[in-house]
Protein backbone atom coordinates (compact mmCIF):
# COMPACT_ATOMS: atom_id res chain seq x y z
CA UNK A 1 0.00 0.00 0.00
CA UNK A 2 1.24 3.26 -1.20
CA UNK A 3 2.11 6.30 1.67
CA UNK A 4 0.75 9.90 0.85
CA UNK A 5 3.07 11.95 -0.59
CA UNK A 6 4.17 14.47 1.91
CA UNK A 7 7.10 15.12 2.95
CA UNK A 8 8.45 14.76 6.54
CA UNK A 9 11.76 16.84 7.95
CA UNK A 10 14.27 14.45 9.05
CA UNK A 11 12.98 11.54 7.41
CA UNK A 12 16.02 11.00 5.23
CA UNK A 13 14.46 7.75 3.39
CA UNK A 14 10.86 9.49 2.89
CA UNK A 15 11.86 10.04 -1.13
CA UNK A 16 12.54 7.08 -1.78
CA UNK A 17 9.96 5.46 0.46
CA UNK A 18 7.81 6.99 -2.02
CA UNK A 19 9.53 6.50 -5.59
CA UNK A 20 7.43 3.65 -5.41
CA UNK A 21 3.97 4.76 -5.36
CA UNK A 22 4.19 6.77 -8.68
CA UNK A 23 0.42 7.01 -10.13
CA UNK A 24 -0.05 4.90 -13.04
CA UNK A 25 -0.42 6.70 -16.01
CA UNK A 26 -4.67 6.85 -17.04
CA UNK A 27 -5.27 4.01 -19.15
CA UNK A 28 -8.64 2.31 -19.94
CA UNK A 29 -9.32 -1.24 -19.38
CA UNK A 30 -12.00 -3.13 -20.52
CA UNK A 31 -13.40 -6.56 -19.18
CA UNK A 32 -16.03 -8.02 -21.26
CA UNK A 33 -19.20 -9.38 -19.24
CA UNK A 34 -22.75 -10.44 -19.43
CA UNK A 35 -26.05 -7.93 -19.77
CA UNK A 36 -27.32 -10.23 -16.75
CA UNK A 37 -24.21 -8.66 -14.86
CA UNK A 38 -25.89 -4.70 -15.83
CA UNK A 39 -27.45 -4.00 -12.84
CA UNK A 40 -31.08 -2.71 -13.46
CA UNK A 41 -31.08 -3.36 -17.07
CA UNK A 42 -34.22 -4.61 -17.01
CA UNK A 43 -35.94 -2.11 -15.40
CA UNK A 44 -34.51 0.69 -17.80
CA UNK A 45 -36.44 2.82 -20.05
CA UNK A 46 -34.12 2.04 -22.74
CA UNK A 47 -36.42 3.74 -25.72
CA UNK A 48 -36.13 7.24 -24.18
CA UNK A 49 -32.09 6.76 -25.16
CA UNK A 50 -32.89 5.54 -28.77
CA UNK A 51 -33.04 9.62 -30.36
CA UNK A 52 -29.44 9.71 -28.72
CA UNK A 53 -28.07 6.29 -30.56
CA UNK A 54 -29.77 7.43 -33.95
CA UNK A 55 -28.00 10.95 -33.35
CA UNK A 56 -24.60 9.50 -33.20
CA UNK A 57 -25.70 6.75 -35.70
CA UNK A 58 -26.37 9.50 -38.38
CA UNK A 59 -23.19 11.21 -37.53
CA UNK A 60 -21.16 8.04 -38.01
CA UNK A 61 -22.93 7.32 -41.27
CA UNK A 62 -21.17 10.18 -42.60
CA UNK A 63 -17.61 8.82 -42.09
CA UNK A 64 -15.28 6.65 -43.97
CA UNK A 65 -15.43 2.91 -43.26
CA UNK A 66 -11.78 3.07 -42.06
CA UNK A 67 -13.03 5.62 -39.70
CA UNK A 68 -11.57 4.72 -35.96
CA UNK A 69 -14.63 4.65 -34.16
CA UNK A 70 -13.61 2.68 -30.63
CA UNK A 71 -12.69 3.56 -27.48
CA UNK A 72 -8.64 4.04 -27.05
CA UNK A 73 -6.63 0.29 -27.19
CA UNK A 74 -9.68 -0.71 -29.76
CA UNK A 75 -9.02 -0.96 -33.53
CA UNK A 76 -12.78 -0.63 -33.86
CA UNK A 77 -13.71 1.62 -37.26
CA UNK A 78 -16.86 3.37 -38.27
CA UNK A 79 -17.89 0.17 -40.66
CA UNK A 80 -18.34 -2.40 -37.66
CA UNK A 81 -20.96 -0.25 -36.07
CA UNK A 82 -23.01 0.01 -39.36
CA UNK A 83 -24.96 -3.71 -38.86
CA UNK A 84 -26.43 -2.27 -35.54
CA UNK A 85 -27.42 1.46 -36.67
CA UNK A 86 -28.88 -0.10 -39.29
CA UNK A 87 -30.95 -2.22 -37.06
CA UNK A 88 -31.92 0.54 -34.22
CA UNK A 89 -33.49 2.26 -37.51
CA UNK A 90 -36.10 -0.21 -37.97
CA UNK A 91 -37.54 0.23 -34.59
CA UNK A 92 -40.16 2.25 -32.93
CA UNK A 93 -39.60 4.66 -30.92
CA UNK A 94 -41.46 3.36 -27.99
CA UNK A 95 -40.59 -0.53 -28.15
CA UNK A 96 -38.11 -0.72 -25.08
CA UNK A 97 -37.99 -4.77 -25.36
CA UNK A 98 -37.23 -4.42 -29.04
CA UNK A 99 -34.35 -2.09 -28.24
CA UNK A 100 -33.42 -4.22 -25.82
CA UNK A 101 -33.33 -7.22 -28.01
CA UNK A 102 -31.42 -5.62 -30.65
CA UNK A 103 -28.24 -4.08 -27.99
CA UNK A 104 -28.09 -7.66 -26.84
CA UNK A 105 -27.98 -9.08 -30.45
CA UNK A 106 -25.82 -6.10 -32.15
CA UNK A 107 -23.47 -4.99 -29.16
CA UNK A 108 -21.53 -6.83 -26.42
CA UNK A 109 -21.15 -4.90 -22.81
CA UNK A 110 -17.83 -4.43 -21.27
CA UNK A 111 -16.88 -2.70 -18.01
CA UNK A 112 -14.61 -0.31 -17.74
CA UNK A 113 -12.17 0.72 -16.30
CA UNK A 114 -8.51 2.75 -14.83
CA UNK A 115 -5.92 0.38 -15.53
CA UNK A 116 -8.44 -2.59 -13.74
CA UNK A 117 -10.25 -0.43 -11.43
CA UNK A 118 -14.13 0.51 -12.28
CA UNK A 119 -14.60 3.05 -9.72
CA UNK A 120 -14.94 6.66 -10.93
CA UNK A 121 -16.58 10.09 -10.83
CA UNK A 122 -19.54 11.25 -12.45
CA UNK A 123 -21.22 14.87 -12.32
CA UNK A 124 -24.01 16.65 -13.84
CA UNK A 125 -24.60 19.59 -16.14
CA UNK A 126 -27.73 21.24 -17.47
CA UNK A 127 -28.70 23.95 -19.95
CA UNK A 128 -28.60 27.82 -17.72
CA UNK A 129 -30.49 30.73 -18.21
CA UNK A 130 -29.29 33.86 -18.74
CA UNK A 131 -30.46 37.09 -19.01
CA UNK A 132 -28.89 39.50 -21.80
CA UNK A 133 -29.08 41.81 -24.86
CA UNK A 134 -28.03 42.62 -28.22
CA UNK A 135 -26.47 45.73 -27.04
CA UNK A 136 -24.06 47.26 -24.28
CA UNK A 137 -26.93 49.17 -22.12
CA UNK A 138 -28.41 49.65 -18.89
CA UNK A 139 -27.16 46.72 -16.81
CA UNK A 140 -25.68 44.76 -19.68
CA UNK A 141 -22.33 45.47 -19.65
CA UNK A 142 -20.90 42.07 -19.61
CA UNK A 143 -19.56 40.39 -22.97
CA UNK A 144 -20.29 37.31 -23.89
CA UNK A 145 -18.26 36.64 -26.14
CA UNK A 146 -17.92 34.82 -30.22
CA UNK A 147 -14.21 32.80 -30.94
CA UNK A 148 -11.71 35.21 -31.70
CA UNK A 149 -9.76 35.32 -34.69
CA UNK A 150 -6.97 34.75 -33.63
CA UNK A 151 -7.52 31.51 -31.80
CA UNK A 152 -5.90 28.26 -33.16
CA UNK A 153 -6.97 24.85 -32.32
CA UNK A 154 -4.71 21.99 -32.96
CA UNK A 155 -5.87 18.86 -32.78
CA UNK A 156 -3.03 16.84 -31.40
CA UNK A 157 -4.75 13.31 -33.21
CA UNK A 158 -4.41 14.65 -36.30
CA UNK A 159 -0.48 14.54 -36.18
CA UNK A 160 -0.17 11.42 -34.20
CA UNK A 161 -3.02 8.59 -33.21
CA UNK A 162 -1.57 7.86 -29.74
CA UNK A 163 -2.96 11.60 -29.34
CA UNK A 164 -6.36 10.68 -30.43
CA UNK A 165 -9.03 13.13 -28.24
CA UNK A 166 -5.97 16.04 -27.21
CA UNK A 167 -6.34 19.14 -28.00
CA UNK A 168 -4.47 22.11 -27.57
CA UNK A 169 -5.05 25.99 -28.13
CA UNK A 170 -2.83 29.36 -28.49
CA UNK A 171 -2.25 32.00 -30.73
CA UNK A 172 0.68 32.18 -33.41
CA UNK A 173 3.18 34.57 -32.62
CA UNK A 174 6.59 34.83 -34.26
CA UNK A 175 6.15 31.39 -35.98
CA UNK A 176 5.76 29.80 -33.05
CA UNK A 177 2.63 28.49 -31.07
CA UNK A 178 2.22 30.81 -27.22
CA UNK A 179 -0.78 30.05 -24.59
CA UNK A 180 -3.43 32.70 -25.21
CA UNK A 181 -4.69 34.79 -22.67
CA UNK A 182 -6.47 33.63 -19.61
CA UNK A 183 -9.38 34.67 -18.12
CA UNK A 184 -8.50 37.81 -16.09
CA UNK A 185 -6.73 39.13 -19.25
CA UNK A 186 -9.30 38.20 -21.29
CA UNK A 187 -11.45 40.27 -19.07
CA UNK A 188 -9.33 42.94 -18.98
CA UNK A 189 -9.42 43.64 -22.84
CA UNK A 190 -6.92 41.12 -23.90
CA UNK A 191 -9.75 40.05 -26.76
CA UNK A 192 -10.47 43.46 -27.52
CA UNK A 193 -10.87 43.67 -31.47
CA UNK A 194 -10.28 40.03 -32.08
CA UNK A 195 -13.62 38.33 -30.62
CA UNK A 196 -16.84 39.73 -31.41
CA UNK A 197 -19.53 40.39 -28.97
CA UNK A 198 -22.55 38.23 -29.29
CA UNK A 199 -24.56 39.32 -26.77
CA UNK A 200 -23.99 41.74 -23.55
CA UNK A 201 -25.26 40.02 -19.73
CA UNK A 202 -25.99 41.20 -16.71
CA UNK A 203 -24.25 38.65 -14.18
CA UNK A 204 -20.91 37.13 -14.14
CA UNK A 205 -21.45 34.73 -11.87
CA UNK A 206 -24.08 33.39 -14.63
CA UNK A 207 -21.78 34.04 -17.62
CA UNK A 208 -19.01 31.85 -15.41
CA UNK A 209 -21.06 28.96 -14.65
CA UNK A 210 -22.18 29.39 -18.32
CA UNK A 211 -18.94 28.75 -19.62
CA UNK A 212 -18.59 25.80 -17.39
CA UNK A 213 -21.77 23.94 -18.95
CA UNK A 214 -21.00 24.90 -22.18
CA UNK A 215 -24.55 26.27 -23.38
CA UNK A 216 -27.52 27.55 -22.12
CA UNK A 217 -29.97 30.20 -23.02
CA UNK A 218 -30.03 33.94 -23.35
CA UNK A 219 -33.34 36.21 -22.18
CA UNK A 220 -32.83 39.38 -23.93
CA UNK A 221 -34.93 42.23 -22.99
CA UNK A 222 -37.03 42.28 -25.75
CA UNK A 223 -38.96 39.11 -24.90
CA UNK A 224 -37.10 36.77 -27.48
CA UNK A 225 -35.22 33.99 -26.26
CA UNK A 226 -31.35 33.00 -27.98
CA UNK A 227 -29.55 29.65 -27.52
CA UNK A 228 -25.52 29.42 -27.42
CA UNK A 229 -23.33 26.80 -27.28
CA UNK A 230 -19.49 25.87 -27.27
CA UNK A 231 -17.52 27.15 -30.02
CA UNK A 232 -14.07 27.36 -28.57
CA UNK A 233 -11.80 27.82 -25.82
CA UNK A 234 -8.42 29.50 -24.67
CA UNK A 235 -6.42 26.12 -23.93
CA UNK A 236 -5.64 26.59 -20.36
CA UNK A 237 -6.64 24.23 -17.97
CA UNK A 238 -9.91 24.32 -16.47
CA UNK A 239 -9.40 24.69 -12.52
CA UNK A 240 -11.99 23.86 -10.28
CA UNK A 241 -13.11 26.43 -7.51
CA UNK A 242 -15.12 23.93 -5.66
CA UNK A 243 -11.71 22.66 -5.08
CA UNK A 244 -9.86 25.23 -4.16
CA UNK A 245 -12.49 26.61 -1.32
CA UNK A 246 -12.24 23.38 -0.33
CA UNK A 247 -8.62 23.05 -0.31
CA UNK A 248 -8.84 26.59 2.14
CA UNK A 249 -11.08 25.10 4.01
CA UNK A 250 -13.76 27.49 3.38
CA UNK A 251 -15.94 24.50 1.91
CA UNK A 252 -16.73 21.37 2.97
CA UNK A 253 -15.93 19.02 0.39
CA UNK A 254 -19.77 17.09 0.89
CA UNK A 255 -21.41 20.25 0.57
CA UNK A 256 -20.10 21.40 -2.82
CA UNK A 257 -22.59 21.96 -5.76
CA UNK A 258 -23.40 24.28 -8.20
CA UNK A 259 -25.48 25.81 -5.93
CA UNK A 260 -23.50 25.94 -2.56
CA UNK A 261 -20.71 27.63 -5.34
CA UNK A 262 -23.01 30.48 -6.79
CA UNK A 263 -23.99 31.13 -2.57
CA UNK A 264 -20.08 31.80 -1.86
CA UNK A 265 -19.75 34.00 -4.75
CA UNK A 266 -22.65 35.82 -4.40
CA UNK A 267 -21.83 36.35 -0.27
CA UNK A 268 -18.47 37.33 -0.71
CA UNK A 269 -18.37 39.89 -3.84
CA UNK A 270 -15.17 41.24 -2.94
CA UNK A 271 -13.37 37.74 -3.41
CA UNK A 272 -15.83 36.52 -5.99
CA UNK A 273 -13.53 37.66 -9.14
CA UNK A 274 -10.35 36.59 -7.62
CA UNK A 275 -11.62 33.31 -7.11
CA UNK A 276 -12.99 32.91 -10.51
CA UNK A 277 -9.72 34.55 -12.37
CA UNK A 278 -8.04 31.50 -10.47
CA UNK A 279 -9.62 29.71 -13.24
CA UNK A 280 -7.79 30.57 -16.24
CA UNK A 281 -9.83 28.29 -18.28
CA UNK A 282 -11.90 30.68 -20.62
CA UNK A 283 -14.79 29.30 -23.33
CA UNK A 284 -16.30 31.81 -26.98
CA UNK A 285 -19.55 30.86 -27.95
CA UNK A 286 -21.81 30.88 -30.76
CA UNK A 287 -25.28 31.33 -31.45
CA UNK A 288 -27.30 27.87 -32.10
CA UNK A 289 -30.42 26.54 -34.09
CA UNK A 290 -32.21 23.85 -33.99
CA UNK A 291 -34.20 22.29 -31.22
CA UNK A 292 -31.22 21.84 -28.59
CA UNK A 293 -27.48 22.26 -27.69
CA UNK A 294 -25.09 20.32 -29.73
CA UNK A 295 -22.15 18.48 -27.65
CA UNK A 296 -18.96 17.62 -29.16
CA UNK A 297 -19.73 15.05 -31.30
CA UNK A 298 -21.80 17.71 -33.35
CA UNK A 299 -25.46 16.41 -32.63
CA UNK A 300 -27.84 17.16 -30.36
CA UNK A 301 -27.92 16.14 -26.53
CA UNK A 302 -30.66 14.40 -24.86
CA UNK A 303 -31.94 15.45 -21.64
CA UNK A 304 -31.22 12.00 -19.55
CA UNK A 305 -29.21 10.21 -22.02
CA UNK A 306 -26.12 12.27 -22.98
CA UNK A 307 -22.97 11.82 -21.42
CA UNK A 308 -19.70 13.52 -21.51
CA UNK A 309 -17.11 11.92 -21.36
CA UNK A 310 -13.06 11.97 -22.24
CA UNK A 311 -12.75 11.14 -25.87
CA UNK A 312 -9.08 10.47 -25.37
CA UNK A 313 -9.57 7.33 -23.98
CA UNK A 314 -13.74 6.96 -25.49
CA UNK A 315 -15.26 7.85 -28.49
CA UNK A 316 -18.37 9.49 -29.31
CA UNK A 317 -21.60 7.46 -29.96
CA UNK A 318 -20.91 4.75 -27.88
CA UNK A 319 -23.86 3.98 -25.93
CA UNK A 320 -22.39 3.26 -22.40
CA UNK A 321 -24.74 1.66 -19.22
CA UNK A 322 -24.49 3.84 -15.97
CA UNK A 323 -24.53 2.40 -12.43
CA UNK A 324 -23.69 5.44 -10.32
CA UNK A 325 -25.52 6.70 -7.12
CA UNK A 326 -27.81 9.36 -7.20
CA UNK A 327 -27.75 12.78 -5.22
CA UNK A 328 -31.25 10.94 -2.85
CA UNK A 329 -30.02 9.02 -0.51
CA UNK A 330 -30.53 5.00 -0.96
CA UNK A 331 -31.12 4.97 -4.67
CA UNK A 332 -29.31 4.68 -7.97
CA UNK A 333 -29.16 6.09 -11.70
CA UNK A 334 -28.87 3.10 -13.76
CA UNK A 335 -29.88 3.94 -17.47
CA UNK A 336 -28.82 3.54 -20.82
CA UNK A 337 -27.10 6.98 -22.24
CA UNK A 338 -24.47 7.84 -25.53
CA UNK A 339 -21.36 9.75 -25.26
CA UNK A 340 -22.02 12.58 -27.40
CA UNK A 341 -20.01 15.76 -25.60
CA UNK A 342 -16.69 16.58 -23.60
CA UNK A 343 -15.77 18.83 -20.75
CA UNK A 344 -13.00 20.94 -19.82
CA UNK A 345 -13.28 18.47 -16.02
CA UNK A 346 -13.90 15.40 -17.70
CA UNK A 347 -10.54 13.87 -17.48
CA UNK A 348 -9.73 10.05 -17.58
CA UNK A 349 -10.92 6.51 -18.98
CA UNK A 350 -13.81 6.64 -16.27
CA UNK A 351 -15.32 10.10 -15.79
CA UNK A 352 -18.71 11.20 -17.23
CA UNK A 353 -20.96 14.55 -16.61
CA UNK A 354 -24.92 13.42 -17.45
CA UNK A 355 -26.55 15.73 -19.33
CA UNK A 356 -30.30 16.58 -17.58
CA UNK A 357 -31.62 19.21 -19.99
CA UNK A 358 -33.01 22.93 -19.19
CA UNK A 359 -34.18 24.65 -16.77
CA UNK A 360 -34.88 24.49 -12.97
CA UNK A 361 -35.49 21.20 -12.76
CA UNK A 362 -32.41 20.19 -14.40
CA UNK A 363 -30.59 22.43 -12.58
CA UNK A 364 -31.28 20.84 -9.19
CA UNK A 365 -30.51 17.06 -10.59
CA UNK A 366 -26.92 18.29 -12.18
CA UNK A 367 -26.52 20.89 -9.49
CA UNK A 368 -25.68 18.43 -6.72
CA UNK A 369 -24.50 15.67 -8.73
CA UNK A 370 -20.92 14.34 -7.56
CA UNK A 371 -21.57 10.68 -7.52
CA UNK A 372 -19.26 7.08 -7.58
CA UNK A 373 -19.99 4.40 -9.51
CA UNK A 374 -19.19 2.50 -13.02
CA UNK A 375 -20.07 2.20 -16.47
CA UNK A 376 -20.17 -0.36 -19.11
CA UNK A 377 -19.27 0.37 -22.94
CA UNK A 378 -21.53 -1.61 -25.39
CA UNK A 379 -19.13 -2.43 -28.43
CA UNK A 380 -20.06 -4.58 -31.59
CA UNK A 381 -19.55 -8.14 -31.42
Amino acid sequence: MCLPRRIFLGLALAAAALAGCEKKPDRLTLEPVGVDELRGWSDDRLAEALPAIRSSCAKLAAEPDDMPAGPAGTALRAADWRPACAAFATLRDDDTPALRGTIEQWLKPFRAGNNGSADGLFTGYYEPELHGSRHSEGRFTIPLYGRPVDLVTVDLGDFDESFKGKRIAGRVSGGALKPYATRAEIEAGAVAGKASELLWVDDPIDLFFLQIQGSGRVILDDGTMVRVGYAAQNGRSYRSIGKILVDRGQLPLDEVSLQSLKDWLRSHPSEAKSLMDENASYVFFRELSGDGPDGAEGVPLTPGRSLAVDPKFVSYGVPIWLDIESSKKGERIQRLVVAQDTGGAIKGPVRGDLFWGFGAEAEAMAGPMRSRGDYYLFLPR
